[in-house]
């Protein structure tokens, strides 16, 4: 067995692995391969590039080349933290975190978000230095062939990472990517702003590429800190409650008389979603169960086994006579009326009905 089907065997044995039948476990471990191949290529590749760019800093004593080889020690720091994070993310749910360890990839992004705008001030500090005192910069033609050679790989990584992590819905994959896509512009408007400094002589221009290079990265490390801190608190997300509900809504059945208090937040890659689903009142326990079954097998297959959806099952009342699609029923007590579609805002609201979660 290789190391990665071993540490998978150990996931799915040891710590007890939920009974999903096999296509659904296949899948989760393929994606769980993909994801590790990829941030494995990522934490390697970047560091080759690092050692490369403080080369070219050694040679050309640019504070602009500084700027762009101090980004990449926080690729390298970051994708080793969102290495370790995806790991962790993969285990199953145990007794302690019951609904699995996803989040930990929300804070990999946080931290890297942080150490991207750590990473900002020490380039505004060096930029400015070189603004105040100009220096000539020496080997700067080799200089930008270095990173025109990192850039050109960096950007190839960043693809990779970026559609890796979306195809395995990995958020601290994606986040990778999308730092190192950040490197590649940095690298970019380095490589623009020293052709300049080798056209005119100005060297007061490599401070200040180096501060404009700091301004971009740290609106990345903001944007970062941000959507981690989102996601860690369960932040709503109205785009992905309008996917779950439209789901719903084709896959609705005559005997669904209707819904409310969807729930649904991420946890890495898995889904937790719970609702309320109103039964008719007449219903035997085991056709009731039955219904919830089919709406937990409608979201699951959505998701490819990557959600846990709880239904809370309702009776049907008087109320609801008029909404019920149950042309057939021994209980109406009013006449029909036009459905209400199955959307955002008339899932989410509470049974009398309350407004929107996110305009409270």
């Amino acid at each position: 067995m290789r190391a990665i089907d071993l540490f998978w065997f150990s996931l799915s044995t040891s710590q007890g692995y939920p009974d999903q039948d096999l296509k659904k476990k296949e899948t989760t471990k393929d994606h769980f391969k993909a994801r590790l191949i990829a941030i494995s290529l990522s934490l390697s590749i970047g560091a080759m590039l690092m050692a490369a760019k403080f080369y070219a800093f050694h040679l050309t004593r640019s504070s602009a080349v500084f700027s762009d080889a101090l980004e990449s020690i926080i690729n390298v720091v970051a994708s080793a933290f969102a290495l370790v994070s995806i790991i962790l993310a993969a285990k199953p749910p145990d007794k302690s975190h019951p609904y699995g360890h996803g989040k930990v990839e929300y804070f990999s992004a946080g931290f890297e978000g942080a150490l991207i705008i750590i990473a900002a001030i020490g380039i505004f500090k060096s930029g400015l230095a070189h603004i105040l005192r100009p220096q000539p910069l020496p080997n700067l033609t080799v200089g930008l062939y270095i990173l025109l050679g990192t850039g050109m790989i960096n950007l190839i990584l960043g693809l990779i990472l970026v559609r890796t992590g979306k195809r395995t819905h990995s958020f601290a994959l994606t986040a990778d990517g999308k730092h190192v896509l950040t490197d590649v512009i940095t690298s970019a408007g380095v490589l623009l702003g020293l052709l300049l400094v080798h056209l005119t002589g100005l060297y007061w221009m490599d401070g200040a590429i180096a501060c404009m290079v700091g301004f971009s990265i740290l609106y990345t490390g903001i944007i970062l800190v941000k959507k981690s801190s989102a996601g860690l608190m369960d932040k709503a997300e109205p785009e992905f409650l309008k996917e779950i509900s439209s789901l719903l809504e084709e896959h609705r059945k005559e005997n669904w008389v209707g819904i409310h208090e969807l729930r649904a937040f991420r946890s890495g890659s898995f889904v937790n979603v719970s609702l309320h689903l109103i039964l008719p009142r007449n219903f035997t326990l085991a056709e009731a169960h039955a219904e919830s079954e089919e709406v937990e097998a409608v979201i699951e297959g959505h998701f490819e086994g990557r959600a846990n959806v709880l239904v809370h099952l309702d009776p049907c009342a008087d109320p609801d006579c008029p909404v019920c699609r149950r042309y057939a029923c021994e209980q109406r007590r009013e006449k029909q009326s036009d459905p209400i579609p199955w959307n955002v805002e008339t899932l989410i609201i509470q049974r009398p009905g309350a407004p929107p979660i996110w305009q409270k």
